[in-house]
């Protein structure tokens, strides 16, 4: 008698309905190869914990919000030779999660920095941290809707405890009153618990001038550059335009000209 149908009631109950998916084809190989009883349980186990891996990974990709395509290895080092790619290697092992280090990532428009930022992002995942990519517009915006209905504190409490939290294109537009208060709660909550990565179109030197409240500001970057790794990007642009049919191009010398 064959046992699937007596097996498979059996192994949903337990909730282990995916070894069915391999049963047939490693007990084909136990039978061919000679394994014994054991070597068999071991091959259906290690499926079965490679299968859950695989789903959870699945899970925190979904849940980050970071583009699966934007990984370290799809990244165009060669474009922008200037980038410190040994620098970006270190970051890629995600040492800075468990230092609870900001990592900072300024330059002009298209040159990466969220491309960076969401590789970063990706690199935590396949390790295990859940991780959460959103815009600082958004970030803003999400905290400002759960005030007003009276979850705000839960709100905060959920960004406080993901274990990596990208803000893309901060300072991209100037806050307004009282969303300088939210941002700077959220970086009170992670301060020295939960690192955090932030990209930017501002220099460094200009962060201040994006906080409606300028006594807020400085207290708040005082926490988020304590300790960060900072990387600055500089060059040609990604999203260069195409050239018009029969035009002549002019050579792009690159540098940073304003804030992009």
């Amino acid at each position: 008698m064959h046992p699937m149908p007596q097996i498979s009631p059996l192994l949903k109950q337990l909730r282990l309905s995916g070894i069915l998916d391999s049963l047939e084809v490693r007990n084909h190989q136990a039978v061919e190869q000679q394994l014994s009883y054991t070597e068999f349980l071991a091959l259906l186990i290690e499926d079965e914990v490679a299968r859950r891996e695989q789903r959870a990974f699945a899970q925190r990709q979904r849940r980050s919000g970071v583009n699966a395509q934007k990984t370290l290895e799809s990244f165009d080092f060669t474009f922008n030779p200037g980038i410190n790619r040994a620098q970006i290697a270190d970051l890629g092992t995600c040492r800075f999660i468990d230092e609870k280090a900001p990592v900072l990532i300024v330059g002009p428009c298209g040159t990466g920095k969220s491309h960076l930022a969401q590789a970063l992002g990706h690199m935590a995942v396949r390790r295990g941290n859940d991780t959460l990519f959103t815009s600082h517009a958004k970030l803003l915006g999400q905290l400002s809707a759960a005030r007003a209905v009276g979850s705000y504190d839960r709100k905060l409490a959920q960004l406080s405890k993901v274990e990596l939290l990208i803000i893309d294109d901060f300072g991209l537009k100037p806050m307004r009153p009282g969303q300088d208060e939210d941002l700077h709660d959220v970086i009170a909550e992670r301060y020295e618990r939960r690192p955090i990565v932030i990209t930017s179109n501002l220099d460094f030197n200009e962060w201040g001038e994006a906080f409606h409240n300028k006594l807020l500001g400085v207290a708040t970057l005082d926490r988020v550059q304590h300790g960060a790794y900072r990387v600055t990007l500089d060059g040609k642009s990604y999203r260069a335009p195409r050239p018009v049919q029969g035009e002549a191009q002019t050579p792009d010398t690159g540098g940073r000209k304003g804030k992009g």
